[in-house]
């Protein structure tokens, strides 16, 4: 194999690793308030730092990964008062511990 058709094979892997790559994050959303305490991937709010740090289960200042488009239809358990609980596309301020 010459030389240019080696380069052109690694070429075309690097373009194909790319591209999954770049259909795994449009295939995924972040989803704030369905994460358990401490199994957060990031952004947990004030008082924490990044992944696995969230303080209480269902901490609405955290997020996690999911399947995009299953966000806001996930089945989570109700809250302490009966008040149904739904994932958000953005922060929330319900669970949050008081800092």
């Amino acid at each position: 194999m010459s030389y240019q058709s080696k380069s052109l094979v690694i070429a075309g892997a690097l373009m194909a690793a790319l591209s999954a790559t770049a259909a795994m994050a449009q295939e995924n959303e972040k989803c704030f308030g369905v994460a358990l305490a401490g199994q957060n991937d990031c952004a947990a709010g004030e008082g924490t730092t990044c992944a696995g740090t969230s303080k209480v289960d269902y901490q609405g200042n955290s997020w996690k990964l999911v399947p995009a488009g299953t966000c806001m239809t996930m089945e989570l358990p109700a809250a302490a008062d009966g008040m149904a609980r739904t994932g958000s596309l953005e922060a929330l301020t319900r669970d949050v511990p008081a800092a």
